[in-house]
């Protein structure tokens, strides 16, 4: 049976999770509303240690479960990264969940849930597991949009994005179906094998694969798959919001990454060719719709459509150097996607949520510190040096170039122009426009302003010194061509 197994130990960051998570959601309905510290303090606590076990299982490989569960350095580090973005959220949130009556446990439940799906998505090696994780995953942010059950817009914006979601997921099941009429099995590896005979010349395969990256692309966010994004992000609580605009990004490239590339790699021009038009598309409609936006919220959302569409050029790129630096770019968006919708969370008081763009007129004269830090945030989403965000756009661009897409890299750096517009008004209004006499930003949180300060205050720092964190996450995509 211990054979059969192969080592469970592999995949104790998920069984630590989900037993957590069970664990928070029963002293939550015991302890009830008299301290409601305790679900926040334990999921806390459940995420510091699930990030510990993560990194002592840093350079071991394997699998669990006869075979389901996955452990390579992808498998760490990218289970890492989720644990960490997920901390983050939970330090930004917790004097905005009180301020709005959501400092309740059945918010952490989901949360970690929402990340076991996550860590289930990135270490998965059959088609069946990644589908449970994604439902579980999706399933999770559909509750958590949808929280504010008082709250119309985001009532409206959690049954949109449910009915948009379940289609996609309906697609990716059909993908992975055709996958497995083809194949005959659900596992990855043995997929990868038997499409070697298949040859990507064969229709069904092609049909398999455009459904499976029709599914990923709405995940992703990626237009023309978009339409759920902009509601969902205005419409969520913003700490939600948060969420999910970083740790499903890296979960849904583990999924890519397992299906398209561990297991189809055989059909590596048809999914190539896929997404040389999301690329297209994605970053036509997310920077330019974005310029027209007034609420902060809705444009951090088609941002998140361009920025996909960046991703996604070194996902186009097919070599491992490109794989690399889209995972590279999908680990730094996630940072500066959560340093913005921080910024936010930190502006906002009960009754005031910072999102319009107008709301940050004159923060340099009532709030400077904060006004710097969004000088840092919208400087590396735009790809300005010496930030991170730089260095992320640069890398796809080589990628790009090295693989002899000279013509989309000279579009994405067009487009890449087009985008620092909108972030760059975003600071002329903070920095150069009066405030407005009856705005009044929240209360100082510190451990939300302590947060906020190193998150972004990294993304300079790591553009400086940009070495550690690329070599982590290129060492991640090491031998997976």
């Amino acid at each position: 049976m211990q054979n059969a197994l192969f080592h469970w130990s592999f995949a104790i960051p998920e069984i630590w999770v989900l037993a957590m998570a069970c664990v928070v959601l029963l002293v939550d309905v015991f302890v009830g509303e008299r301290q409601r510290d305790v679900a926040y303090v334990l999921s806390i606590f459940t995420l510091l240690a699930a990030m510990a076990l993560t990194w002592s299982q840093m350079g071991q490989t394997g699998f669990a479960f006869f075979g389901q569960f996955h452990l390579d350095p992808f498998t760490s580090i990218a289970s890492f990264f989720v644990e960490l973005l997920s901390l983050l959220v939970l330090s930004y949130s917790r004097k905005y969940l009180l301020r709005r009556s959501l400092y309740r446990g059945e918010v952490f439940v989901l949360l970690l849930f929402a990340l076991l799906g996550a860590l289930i998505l990135i270490s998965g090696a059959n088609l069946l597991i990644l589908y449970l994780g994604l439902e579980l995953l999706a399933l999770s942010q559909y509750a958590l949009v949808a929280f504010q059950r008082g709250n119309l817009r985001a009532t409206e914006a959690g049954l949109k994005y449910f009915i948009l979601g379940a289609l996609a997921s309906a697609l990716l099941l059909y993908g992975m179906s055709l996958l497995y009429g083809l194949t005959g099995t659900l596992d990855l590896h043995q997929i990868a094998i038997a499409l070697v005979n298949v040859g990507s010349a064969n229709y069904l395969l092609m049909l398999a694969v455009v459904f499976l990256v029709a599914g990923i692309a709405f995940k992703f966010g990626a237009a023309p798959f978009h339409m759920w994004l902009p509601d969902a992000y205005q419409g969520a609580p913003t700490p939600v919001t948060l969420f999910m605009s970083s740790v499903p990004k890296i979960a849904i490239f583990a999924l890519f990454l397992r299906i398209l590339v561990d297991g189809g790699y055989g059909s590596i021009e048809i999914w190539r060719q896929l997404f040389v038009a999301l690329v297209v598309v994605s970053l036509v409609i997310g920077n330019v719709v974005a310029i027209a936006q007034t609420n902060l919220k809705r444009m951090l959302a088609y941002s998140t459509v361009g920025n996909m569409g960046f991703l996604a050029l070194g996902i186009v790129a097919g070599t491992q150097n490109g794989l690399a630096s889209a995972f590279f770019y999908a680990v730094v968006y996630a940072f500066m996607a959560t340093a913005a919708f921080g910024l936010i969370v930190y502006l906002s008081r009960e009754g005031f949520e910072a999102e319009e763009i107008s709301d940050l007129r004159g923060l340099v004269r009532t709030r400077p510190w904060a006004a710097f830090l969004l000088l840092i945030i919208m400087f590396s989403l735009a790809g300005v040096p010496p930030t991170i965000g730089f260095y992320a756009k640069l890398a796809v661009f080589q990628a790009l170039i090295e693989a002899h897409f000279i013509w989309l890299a000279v579009f994405g750096v067009l487009m890449a122009v087009v985008g620092a517009f909108y972030y760059l008004r975003v600071l002329k209004v903070a920095l150069f426009d009066a405030p407005a006499e009856d705005l009044a930003y929240g209360a100082d949180d510190p451990l939300a302003a302590s947060v906020l300060t190193v998150n972004s205050l990294a993304l300079l720092i790591l553009g400086i010194v940009p070495g550690a964190l690329v070599a982590f996450c290129y060492h991640a995509l090491q031998g997976v061509l």
